[in-house]
């Protein structure tokens, strides 16, 4: 991937997945249909709640929740208010559920975020919160199968609440064999580059620290064993 596609300001690598309905990589398309398969042979539905995502769709996530805009949560997954709180406090309570633009997996293609439709009961709007997808959650035994069967096709959970900076995320699935060397190329450097032109909230602060934040929340993630 070029320094743009690693950042997610190109997306020349992205290809658009008809079912599941998703943008992913190209060359994680063939991975995630064979396991889409296999999934619907164990009785699931398997659907992308999230996949792609720009640098400008980051950017204004960022930017909204920075300015208290759109909610920003807590390890427990509660509202936090974030009024009181410094840029630098700021920024590390949106990094624990939210990428910083131009870090995020999702500019790679190779992350996504699933869920069995399935399993969704009728009007229930889908939150990708760790209740439902632990025991008694709509998603437990989505779940579970994917524990026992997505290494087998490629896939592993980056955020399993070991290494990372980032909250657990048990609906968040990485095609290794892309993401590792995404991850890789990323440095701090380059990620630095795509922030300097851009208008984020807590341009600053985040600079000063970019090194240590790269290194917590892009680096060191909870890395498959089959690698």
């Amino acid at each position: 991937m070029t320094p743009e596609q690693l950042t997610g300001r190109d997306a020349g690598h992205i290809v658009e997945v008809a079912d599941p309905r998703c943008q992913v990589h190209a060359g994680t398309r063939g991975a995630l249909l064979e396991l889409c398969r296999a999934a619907c042979k164990a009785g699931f539905e398997l659907a992308v709640a999230s996949s792609f995502r720009s640098f400008e769709r980051q950017l204004t996530i960022w930017n909204e929740k920075f300015s208290g805009r759109r909610a920003v949560l807590d390890a427990a997954g509660r509202p936090l208010d974030i009024a009181p709180l410094d840029d630098a406090a700021r920024i590390r309570a949106i990094l624990l559920w939210s990428a910083l633009p131009g870090a995020s997996r999702h500019h790679w293609g190779t992350d996504v975020d699933l869920i069995d439709r399935a399993s969704v009961p009728p009007g229930y709007h889908v939150q990708l919160v760790g209740a439902e997808f632990e025991r008694g959650g709509p998603f437990e035994a989505f779940h579970e199968w994917l524990l026992r069967h997505a290494a087998g096709f490629g896939f592993f959970k980056p955020y399993r609440g070991i290494l990372s900076g980032v909250a657990p995320e048990p609906w968040h699935w990485s095609h290794a064999e892309i993401a590792e060397p995404a991850r890789q190329c990323l440095t701090p450097e380059l990620l630095l580059q795509a922030l300097e032109s851009a208008p984020i909230r807590g341009k600053e602060a985040l600079a000063a620290r970019i090194g240590e934040l790269h290194a917590t929340y892009v680096r060191d993630i909870d890395r498959p064993a089959f690698v």
